[in-house]
């Protein structure tokens, strides 16, 4: 069974940088053909997709985000981590991470990836 565990801050100061980590356990990220995945729910609105990190290490960002995103892995620990920098409050939202594939690409719902994480809760406030 696949779990992946969110891990980081809850309160990140306007115009820092919003790490988050992944932790995977039960598989690896480097197996074929899984796509790493970062979502988020700002509060009161739907999933936005944020980008992956796939199997073979490449990176792909929703260009709305893109300028500000970052996705890398520690295949050794077995995590990917997201970076987005200069926060405003509107990056306000519950962070998730999942595994999906080539079909999940810019998916908005949770139940289109094999697995997601239970979310990580990240305000951004002075």
């Amino acid at each position: 069974q696949v779990q992946l565990q969110e891990s980081g801050p809850g309160l990140v100061k306007p115009s820092q940088t919003l790490s988050l980590t992944c932790t995977v356990s039960g598989g690896s990220i480097t197996t074929e053909y899984h796509y790493w995945t970062w979502i988020r729910q700002p509060p009161g609105k739907g999933l936005e997709w944020i980008g992956y990190i796939a199997y073979s290490g490449g990176t792909y960002y929703s260009p709305s985000l893109e300028s500000r995103t970052s996705i890398f892995r520690d295949t050794s620990e077995n995590q990917f981590t997201l970076q987005l920098t200069s926060v405003t409050p509107e990056d306000t939202a519950v962070y998730y991470c999942a595994r999906g594939d080539i079909t999940t690409v810019e998916s908005t719902s949770l139940s289109d990836f094999d697995y997601w994480g239970q979310g990580i809760q990240v305000t951004v406030s002075s």
